[in-house]
């Protein structure tokens, strides 16, 4: 059957969308595109299953649908093969998809294969390079010195999004550390407010899991920026703070020790023992990770910059002190130190033995009474409460105290009345702050978009004209491609060293490549023309498709892939390329393939193989078995579903069709009406349904109408009925949805030429879905006594009274007392007796 109908779709080309002059409305629906790291695994089953039902349904529903495929082929995990197999990336890459094509062919998923892509080809890769000259134009690609997080296994820079929470690398799971380099970045932090706040368009469409975590991962917040002068030093320390009512209760300051500032205070300290112990402190801070870093309960450390600011507000002497917990991306890796109400500053404060100068009363009510302050600014209901003593800072509401003209204002109050006399002083201005920081794109390895920029011999920036791209990879004979801490490219000095196109004078290309999420950040416009050569896209084409309008992938690109995605939109909104400003109008998040609770790996003996179970079952069942497992977002445990189940199924419902007897131009008019009734319902439903991602509830209702067709072809009227046919169509129409080899063979059968998937969704009559009676449960003391057929209009009264005629009713209730009769016309009636 496989062979048959693969041939059958190859030559009808169902699904091709180009050069079509096609009105129908459109639909885009894009899957996440694979990796070629292998052969197609139990992942990528059930999310090609799942984004194929919503393709599959959009065209039943008449629309001229886009559904493209392509791969992501640039990135370290092909590179790292490559170089433990000792071949070329390009030959590891090609191989495995041809394979991934392969497999993805037998599963049967609805892809327009005339716009298949990969990213590591020369004519996508170009479209990399000008994008990037596109946002050098604009000041959105810039280059700096500046501490990156480095993978020591891989021997590359990561992003902040590639670093797991436990400090490691997404890629080797190595433990990151610091290394300080030249690097290009995008600004991205540019585009922070609407990244943010054009989150709130894609509420109800989007989960609202992907939704939380880019907010939290962008992480706006709002205070003031605030001018600390520093004693020989002519330039102020501006310090970013969400509590400017607390500045009266500075008594430090603390910069990040890996940050320039550090260095420069140390330097102008002319201290050699202050100098040599930054020095050695500095060493300890770069091999600790963010994650340790910023641990709560570690122990606090840090040394003395030889160096003094002035708090504006007081004019109090502030020694500024290095400290691991303070990083120094936050704004300018300086803060004011307030211990009596922050916990990691108290701690350091007590570990150093500092000053602790509480300024907001905790233990006075923010409404109400004023509390009178005594002259010395002390309270004695404080002095048991001393976070010097004590250990635990005051972080609750209150009063300022200690706090000048602003004693007894509230925290609220406090902030926004600060913040505008900082501003009248000329100290300091109301401020946002972000955790999302510029997106770090270079790469020290070689499988990658070559950076776009030349330089000259006094190392000037010289971008490469447009004209001029793509800039090739150079061939890898002679190149160790082995991870060493610069990039192979480096050493390969013909494509290195070259003339500029300017004035012909000796240049030299940058070696490093760029992060492969710019190649995924706009892989679904390249999908509108991907094999022209004049141009990234068509605007006309962006017009006709885009954005897409269901993309389905896994949750862990929620902030990586799809915050890139979101800012590289915006920035060709602004350049006038796109006209919108999002996207992915909806996003389905799949869950995980698991066995025995757990992720499959081989490690641990868990690992199940897409292709064993596709030879012991076939693709029809294992994809019936992805839709009816559950909720798309939830996780399926492998020994939890039955695909043998799937497949006896799929045999019923095949044998259905080939029991039916009656041409297909019967009357369906004259068929058995139960069986009927059942099948409009079903069509009415099943968009709702699928609409709503309940895949799983759409399968189990066409079994039921499988088994209801069976029982009228057994016991009913035959196989010669009408309905038989109607609701045997019905069944081969859906099932396409999922299992697309079955349900050509049962339309086939029934008497169609193909392709069944480019059949229309029939219409339930209306007539057909009114109920004519419904069966009330009856109930005494809460057992179901007896069932009853009536009309769904009857009301109360009624139900109860022929309820209580019931003999089965009256022989259970027999001589005891009702002492309540609860009716839900038309469909319960429960009879409470007295014992």
């Amino acid at each position: 059957m496989q062979e048959k109908w693969l041939k059958v779709w190859d030559d009808l080309k169902p699904f091709s969308t180009a050069g079509k002059d096609d009105k129908r409305p459109r639909k885009y629906v894009l899957d996440m595109f694979p990796y070629p790291s292998g052969d197609l695994h139990m992942g990528h089953a059930e999310a090609y299953a799942l984004g194929d039902v919503i393709a599959r349904y959009w065209r039943l529903q008449g629309f001229n649908v886009l559904h493209p495929i392509g791969w992501d082929s640039f990135g370290l995990p092909a590179e790292n093969a490559a170089i433990k197999r000792g071949v070329d990336p390009r030959e590891w890459t090609y191989d495995n998809i041809a394979q991934q094509r392969d497999s993805m062919r037998r599963y049967a998923a609805s892809f327009d294969w005339d716009r298949v892509l990969h990213t590591s080809d020369p004519e996508y890769y170009k479209w990399n390079q000008w994008l990037f000259l596109q946002l050098y134009k604009k000041g959105l690609a810039y280059r700096k010195d500046s501490w990156v997080n480095w993978d020591p296994v891989d021997q590359t820079v990561l992003a902040n999004e590639q670093v797991l929470p436990d400090g490691t690398s997404e890629r080797s799971g190595a433990l990151v550390v610091k290394k300080k380099l030249t690097q290009w970045y995008f600004r991205i932090t540019a585009y922070a407010d609407r990244l943010l706040d054009d989150l709130n368009q894609l509420e109800g469409s989007w989960p609202s899991k992907v939704i939380s975590m880019q907010r939290n991962w962008i992480g706006r917040s709002t205070g003031a920026d605030v001018d600390f002068a520093v004693e020989g030093r002519d330039e102020k320390i501006t310090v970013y703070t969400t509590r400017p009512d607390t500045l009266f209760g500075a008594t430090f300051m603390v910069v990040a020790p890996d940050s320039d500032l550090a260095a420069e205070l140390v330097a102008g300290a002319d201290d050699a023992e202050v100098q040599a112990a930054f020095a050695k402190y500095l060493t300890r801070v770069q091999q600790s990770s963010e994650i340790e870093r910023l641990t709560v309960d570690r122990e606090k450390t840090g040394v003395f910059t030889g160096r003094y600011a002035i708090n504006p507000v007081n004019g109090a002497r502030l020694p500024i002190w290095a400290a691991d917990y303070v990083l120094s991306d936050y704004g300018q890796g300086a803060i004011m130190a307030v211990p009596a109400h922050d916990q990691r500053d108290l701690d350091f404060a007590r570990a150093f033995d500092l000053p602790v100068r509480v300024v907001i009363d905790t233990t006075q009510p923010v409404t109400g009474a004023i509390r009178i302050i005594p002259e010395d600014g002390t309270l004695p209901e404080l002095d048991d409460m001393n976070p010097a003593i004590t250990g635990n800072a005051l972080t609750g509401e209150g009063r300022l105290i200690n706090s000048g003209a602003f004693d007894g204002l509230s925290k609220v109050n406090a902030i926004s009345k600060i913040i505008a006399w900082l501003g009248e002083q000329g100290i300091g201005r109301a401020a946002k702050n972000y955790r999302l920081r510029d997106w770090l794109i270079s790469r020290q390895r070689y499988w990658g978009t070559p950076i776009p920029i030349l330089y000259d011999e006094d190392g000037n920036e010289i971008p490469v004209p447009e004209d001029q791209l793509p800039i090739e990879l150079p061939p890898t004979e002679g190149l160790d491609l082995k991870p060493k801490g610069t990039s192979p490219l480096g050493g390969a000095t013909d494509w290195v060293n070259t003339i500029s196109p300017i004035d012909g004078s000796p240049v030299r290309r940058d070696t490093d490549t760029m992060d492969t999420f710019v190649d995924s950040s706009w892989y679904f416009l390249r999908f509108l023309n991907p094999h022209d050569d004049t141009r990234a896209f068509d605007p006309r084409e962006v017009d006709k498709w885009a954005p897409v309008d269901q993309y389905v992938g896994g949750v862990t690109h929620a902030i990586l892939h799809l915050l890139y995605a979101r800012f590289i939109t915006k920035v060709l909104f602004d350049l006038g390329f796109v006209n919108f400003t999002e996207p992915f109008s909806a996003l389905l998040n799949q869950g995980m393939v698991q066995m025995d609770g757990a992720a499959m790996s081989k490690s641990k003996g868990n690992l199940i193989r897409l292709s064993d179970q596709l030879d012991v079952f076939g693709v029809d069942a294992i994809r019936l078995t992805m839709a009816f497992a559950g909720p798309p977002e939830d996780d399926i445990d492998w020994k939890d579903v039955s695909p043998a189940g799937s497949l006896k199924f799929l045999g019923r419902a095949l044998r259905v069709a080939q029991d039916v007897t009656s041409a297909p131009e019967v009357l369906w008019k004259n068929g058995d009406i139960a069986l009927r009734r059942q099948t409009h319902r079903f069509l009415a439903d099943a968009p709702g349904l699928i609409e709503a991602f309940k895949f799983n509830v759409v399968v189990a209702r066409m079994m039921e109408l499988v088994n209801a067709i069976r029982k009228t072809i057994d016991s009913g009227s035959g196989p010669a009925d009408a309905a038989v046919r109607e609701a045997a169509e019905v069944v081969a129409v859906a099932l396409g949805l999922f299992s697309p080899y079955t349900a050509e063979e049962m339309w086939e059968t029934l008497g169609y030429p193909p392709s069944v998937a480019l059949q229309s969704w029939r219409k339930p009559d209306p007539t057909l879905l009114v109920e004519e009676s419904v069966t009330a449960v009856i109930q005494v003391d809460g057992k179901v006594r007896a069932r009853l057929e009536v009309s769904p209009k009857i009301d109360a009264d009624e139900l109860e009274e022929k309820a209580r005629d019931l003999d089965a009713i009256k022989r259970s209730v027999g001589d005891r007392q009702v002492v309540n009769v609860i009716v839900r016309a038309p469909r319960l009636v429960n009879i409470a007796t007295k014992p």
